[in-house]
């Protein structure tokens, strides 16, 4: 059975995997083989460019690497770099040792060729310039890596319990699914190991070092002594050759090994970085461009100086100043095409949401559809058109407490070519012909004007109106008439419209936003009366109730302040809002007032004990039905549309007052005939208001 199996999972490994896992262990082993085999100098040269090649090679991919953990193997890398090198450092020095008296190529053309090129054929220079490698990568990088390793590795390892209780956190709220959580416990398990194996693998650096520094040493001294003992060679030539082919080869294995040290260094001081080294230090040093300038300024100052040399100094300062110039459009391009690509997606998006079947079922709140002739004839004047509904959304935000939703313009070829139709929530409430070029003077009463007209009706409030051609707008104006455009007419028509529902227009999302706005106290008041005593529903039916008789809701403070006091005895919204309007008497009124006076025209007495004997109370004295005879309301009708229209027709502006149980049944008939008209309770009479009496319903 254990065969068998052996033979399955072999079988289920890929040829090419198990070809690569073979060819990785005969590498392994042929660098543990050069430790104890002697072997020519060509393959030591072979052996030499690969380990110059694999530094490079480590040092570009720390270069470009994202994140750290991108290049987890580094450890083991390192250690088989490391290995490489001390493995060629042995073979070169059996080498040297044996045949460094066949002159400067003994150890082969690599190590030959450093010696000439970097020393110029003189030792001395050799030393000084390995003694200088070994300090820079054993006292300089090494050492801060070696540091920054052991940093990284501690404060990882602290920090491991306060991520796993993150995760844990997220994964309980819902923020992350479990297989998130496992990927983030996996990616801590692979920080950790890696800046703890860092810890350890920045050592194989350091020894490196120290290990070339001992070797050569060994190499210099070693071949001086067999040079002359072995070979007859007199001290000098000895010295000479020895000493060439110690310190070539000392600098052809410390090179990689600074390479080595330096991606090391990159990698462990990366942190939390992301990005290629490149551009991370690019972005951020050039993130500043002020600083770019400054630096520029300051080596130019420099290169003015007496005794320094100008052009260096003023070459640089040139590249930096250009570039501090640059950095700035170029950022502001790319912030252009990254609005642009923005508003695109944008256009996209919304394009693509209005082709959608959900766009269909998308009711519109407030929409404006013109007839195929009014939109053409109103194409010149569609900015005009934008700027005037803005201002009269501006005028009824400030005159009734809340933004009143955004109308959207529309054409329909369904509705005649010269009408226009307003919408509520996508229900037709009005519909208009209009005249196209002409113009519209409100009568009234006033006898109709001496020139060419047509009677009609204005469509806002239904007064008496008439027609006439633009070319008469200037007799009728000295006939005392005021002229009015079509845009004019439609935009009253559509203001007056809005004004007739308002209580529609206050959607539960706009009173939120107003009571999100108010102040701390006051939402602690809110706290107070949601959910103890009424609904947020309940709060919204109370605005709407005083929106659905033009009380403006402004002074939302004293609407809440009144609804505190009253809301824990009374709980259904009409008898809330008598009282809340009771203590909004003052601003009531002063919205009505006219040429500072206020009109009242009173039920009388007839009326008013009507109104009193149809009200039913309970034990406790409120009302809870109105029960009137039907002839009863069709008679007040009559006669309060005569006293109504009479008082109107003579230009008067006057509320209606009843008593305060009777007002809203009141308010409930009067305002199927007359929409506009207020109707006021007595104790919403403020004090101090200057009365005007202008008679009685009797």
């Amino acid at each position: 059975m254990a065969v068998d199996t052996l033979k399955i999972s072999s079988s289920a490994l890929p040829p090419r995997a198990s070809m690569r896992d073979i060819g990785f262990a005969l590498g392994i082993v042929a660098i543990l083989a050069v430790l104890f085999v002697p072997i020519p100098s060509f393959l030591i040269d072979i052996g030499l460019v690969v380990s110059i090649a694999l530094s490079i090679l480590i040092l570009m991919v720390a270069l470009w690497i994202e994140k750290p953990l991108d290049f987890s193997a580094f450890p083991t890398v390192l250690l088989l770099a490391t290995m490489l090198r001390l493995s060629l450092n042995i073979a070169t020095t059996r080498v040297i040792l044996s045949h460094g008296d066949e002159g400067h190529n003994a150890a082969g053309y690599v190590i030959g060729g450093f010696s000439q090129f970097v020393m110029g054929g003189d030792f001395v220079i050799g030393i000084v310039v390995f003694i200088i490698l070994i300090t820079v990568n054993f006292l300089v990088i090494t050492k801060g890596a070696t540091r920054i390793a052991e940093v990284g590795a501690r404060f990882t390892l602290d920090a491991i319990p306060g991520k796993q209780m993150a995760i844990d956190a997220d994964l309980s709220a819902g923020l992350i699914d479990e297989k998130q959580a496992q990927t983030r416990r996996r990616e801590l398990e692979e920080e950790s190991s890696f800046f703890g194996s860092m810890d350890g693998a920045s050592k194989f650096v350091r020894g490196d070092a120290i290990a070339g520094l001992i070797i050569t040493a060994v190499n210099i001294f070693g071949g001086i002594i067999i040079g002359v003992t072995r070979h007859g060679m007199d001290a000098a030539h000895a010295a000479d050759v020895f000493v060439k082919l110690s310190v070539g080869d000392g600098l052809v294995t410390q090179i990689p090994a600074l390479v080595v040290s330096l991606a090391a260094g990159l990698l462990v001081s990366k942190g939390g970085t992301r990005g290629a080294a490149e551009s991370a230090i690019m972005m951020q040093l050039g993130h500043y461009p002020r600083a770019l300038m400054v630096a520029a300024a300051l080596l130019f100052v420099l290169s003015l100086l007496p005794g320094l040399p100008f052009m260096p100094f003023a070459i640089v300062a040139v590249l930096l100043g250009t570039i501090a110039y640059v950095i700035p459009r170029r950022r502001a391009t790319e912030a252009e095409k990254v609005q642009v690509a923005k508003r695109e997606q944008e256009a996209q998006a919304v394009e693509a949401e209005r082709q959608s079947v959900k766009e269909s079922l998308r009711i519109i709140e407030v929409e404006l559809v013109l007839g195929k002739q009014v939109a053409a004839h109103l194409s010149f004047s569609r900015d005009e058109l934008a700027n005037r509904v803005g201002k009269m959304r501006r005028r009824f935000a400030s005159r009734y407490g809340f933004v009143i939703p955004e109308i959207k313009l529309s054409d329909d070829l369904s509705i005649g070519g010269k009408a226009y139709a307003i919408k509520v929530h996508g229900t037709t409430v009005a519909t208009q012909e209009v005249r196209l070029g002409d113009l519209l003077i409100v009568l009234g009463d006033a006898p109709a004007p001496d020139m060419p007209h047509d009677l009609t009706k204005e469509p806002a409030f239904g007064l008496r109106a008439a027609w006439i051609s633009e070319t008469f707008a200037s007799s009728a104006r000295r006939a005392g008439f005021e002229p009015v455009d079509t845009l004019s007419i439609i935009l009253t028509h559509l203001s007056e419209v809005m004004r007739n529902n308002l209580a529609h227009l206050l959607s539960y999302k706009d009173m939120r936003s107003l009571l999100d706005r108010l102040e701390p106290e006051y939402k602690r008041l809110i706290e107070e009366i949601v959910p103890t005593h009424m609904s947020y529903s309940g709060l919204q039916a109370v605005l709407k109730l005083l929106l659905a008789e033009r009380v403006s809701i402004r002074n939302l403070t004293l609407i809440l302040e009144a609804i505190a006091e009253i809301a824990p005895h009374v709980r259904r919204s009409e008898k809330i809002v008598e009282h809340v309007r009771t203590r909004m008497a003052q601003q009531i009124c002063g919205d009505l007032l006219h040429n500072g006076q206020l009109g009242v025209l009173r039920l009388g007495n007839r009326w008013d004990l009507a109104f009193h004997q149809a009200l039913k109370r309970d034990a406790k004295g409120d009302v809870i039905e109105f029960d009137i005879d039907p002839r009863l309301v069709e008679q007040f009708a009559t006669e309060a549309s005569k006293v109504i229209r009479e008082k109107t027709d003579q230009g008067e502006n006057f509320v209606l007052v009843a008593s305060p149980d009777a007002r809203p049944y009141v308010r409930m008939m009067i305002e199927r005939i007359f929409v506009n008209l207020p109707v006021l309770s007595h104790l919403e009479i403020a004090r101090g208001v200057d009365i005007k009496a202008l008679g009685s319903i009797a």
